[in-house]
């Protein structure tokens, strides 16, 4: 356990927030306290559930050699993943972190792990709807289980180099005059790079999901497109949800590093509070992103609630007999399955 023994010494608000001290922030932390466990709590309740059941759809009914299904096998992974840090976050801003210094680093680690991996199969993902809809020849030699396994393990590799710096440079502090713990940073430069290495992911993540759909909602608007307004409304509901989702909290935590560098007018008492109002409220938007996607399969899914509804029937029926697992639709002119929707 580290002691910041000065304001100066660890003056950043950012996250898992240790009070600045020249700036009475009383009636923040306590708006931050109050809520974001119990809005916390319903998030990790409709992860749990929502990812579980896409995860038992996936395994049970659809066919996991197409790429399609082994990107959303993986991004339900990553979400609960990402899920699995935020009971230990919203303990923290109530009793301050009680677990030791080892569980700090640990839930950091797969806590990041989660967020970058889910931002970057969504991204992938993207691109890969996007070659099959604009470019549907380029996806004939690559349909394959092997690249699809292959590009799912290089994304998990790259995630956790991602969320190692997060592992390495956690420590649980304890501020001078202050009566509880904090699992944060030991250092504030590294700090600042993790908060920079969250936007550089986000932007690229952002432009290239930006460039893809609307090139892929420019082809299927075409007249001679066959597919179905479900699919386009799906397409727009998920790219909204992501900018609606990381846009705000990203830029929440840039303008709040900017008050480490005494940049005006962020350093000024009233500007800060009110980075921070928006840093607390753009953070339970953000997080509540990893149980979204369940959401629109079950309101945009016909496939997913015909799932859903044989699995509920056989379980009401007891019937241990073995499903046959359907063919799924082609939508896209290279015979790529997208089953779930």
């Amino acid at each position: 356990m580290e002691k910041i023994n000065s304001t100066e010494d660890y003056n950043y608000s950012y996250d898992y927030d240790i009070p600045d001290h020249s700036c009475n922030k009383t009636e923040v932390m306590q708006f931050g306290t109050v809520v974001t466990p119990i809005f916390f709590t319903m998030v990790i309740m409709f992860s749990c559930v929502g990812n579980a059941l896409v995860l038992w759809v996936l395994i049970k009914y659809e066919n996991l050699k197409s790429m399609t299904n082994a990107f959303l096998l993986n991004l339900a992974i990553s979400d609960l993943v990402f899920t699995f840090g935020l009971p230990f976050w919203a303990s923290d801003l109530v009793l301050g972190w009680i677990f030791g210094e080892a569980v700090c680093q640990t839930v950091s680690f797969i806590f990041y792990l989660g967020y970058y991996s889910s931002l970057i199969f969504l991204t992938v993902m993207t691109m890969h709807r996007y070659m099959a809809v604009v470019h549907p020849l380029s996806m004939l030699w690559n349909s394959t289980t092997y690249y699809s396994i292959g590009i799912s393990a290089f994304i998990w590799v790259l995630s956790v180099c991602a969320a190692t710096p997060h592992f390495i440079f956690s420590v649980v502090i304890f501020p001078f005059e202050e009566g509880r713990a904090y699992c944060n940073y030991n250092n504030i430069r590294w700090k600042l790079i993790g908060v920079y290495q969250q936007n550089i992911f986000f932007l690229i993540a952002f432009f290239t999901i930006a460039f893809c759909y609307i090139r892929i909602l420019g082809r299927l608007l075409r007249p001679v497109s066959h597919t179905r307004p479900k699919t386009v409304k799906l397409i727009f509901c998920i790219v909204v949800a992501f900018y609606l989702g990381w846009a705000p909290y990203n830029v929440a935590i840039f303008l709040d590093s900017l008050i480490h560098w005494q940049i005006s007018p962020f350093n000024e008492c009233h500007v800060s509070t009110r980075v921070d109002y928006v840093f607390y409220v753009s953070r339970l938007v953000a997080f509540s992103h990893c149980c979204l996607n369940p959401v629109f399969y079950v309101f945009m899914g016909v496939k997913f609630r015909d799932h859903l509804k044989k699995m509920l029937k056989s379980f009401c029926k007891k019937d241990d007999q073995p499903h046959d697992r359907p063919q799924s639709h082609l939508i896209y002119s290279n015979g790529e399955e997208i089953s779930m929707y």
